[in-house]
């Protein structure tokens, strides 16, 4: 769903549009229109290594706004203001490849923070993170919320309510059910039925019984 989105691929049947103009592959191998298109829409992959591929971790983060052809200055600006927005700025001159997990995913979210895209897109953006690193990334997306259009796939509803107004919970491909937050959070036999939740079972004495059971914040836990 995010790559069709992000324009990198395209839906068999249905539509997507951006700004009333539908997404297509004709349209965006019009060079302006992709110019357009990218310039506003950026994507992080859940997994990083699909994402980096220059030599310094600066290298990585300048790449976007130097194909937008931006001036030096900004540039440099904007690829230390992200570096420094994910705490990373003492990396820019590591390799990516020799930086652990969580430092990966915090270079491909700064690589497109420097776009100062309209909707940012993102796969999984805790996955894989250290705790306090989650907590950088989750602090920033509450942030980014407020100043442009965020839509996050995730399978960790711990993070959830701090990161999302509305939801949208897919079952077999399709949406199953839209909501607020809350609506979906306390639907605990839809969490159930999307694998969303698992039961844990326990044993008292000769009794073995089972409940559902999601992590998060307690006052949601069943």
């Amino acid at each position: 769903m995010l790559r069709i989105l992000d324009g990198l691929c395209f839906p068999q049947s249905g539509h997507v549009s951006f700004r009333g103009e539908p997404l297509s592959e004709t349209r965006l191998q019009d060079q302006e229109i992709n110019f357009a298109f990218r310039r506003r829409v950026a994507l992080v992959f859940q997994n990083p290594d699909v994402q980096l591929f220059n030599a310094s971790v600066f290298d990585e983060v300048a790449f976007g706004p130097l194909q937008l052809r931006w001036p030096k200055d900004e540039i440099r600006r904007r690829v230390t203001d992200a570096l420094d927005t994910m705490g990373i700025l003492h990396l820019k001159d590591r390799a990516p490849h020799r930086l652990s997990g969580g430092e990966k995913k915090r270079v491909a979210i700064a690589s497109v923070l420097a776009l100062n895209p309209e909707v940012l897109l993102l796969d999984e953006p805790t996955n894989g993170l250290d705790p306090k690193s989650q907590s950088q990334v989750i602090d920033l997306l509450a942030t980014a919320s407020a100043e442009r259009t965020v839509i996050t796939a995730t399978h960790d509803l711990s993070i959830v309510e701090d990161i999302a107004q509305r939801c949208h919970v897919l079952e077999a491909g399709r949406i199953a059910v839209s909501g607020t937050v809350h609506e979906i959070l306390e639907d605990i036999a839809l969490l159930q039925r999307t694998n969303l939740v698992h039961a844990h079972r326990h044993v008292h004495g000769a009794l073995v019984h089972s409940h559902p059971h999601r992590h998060g914040h307690p006052e949601h836990e069943r």
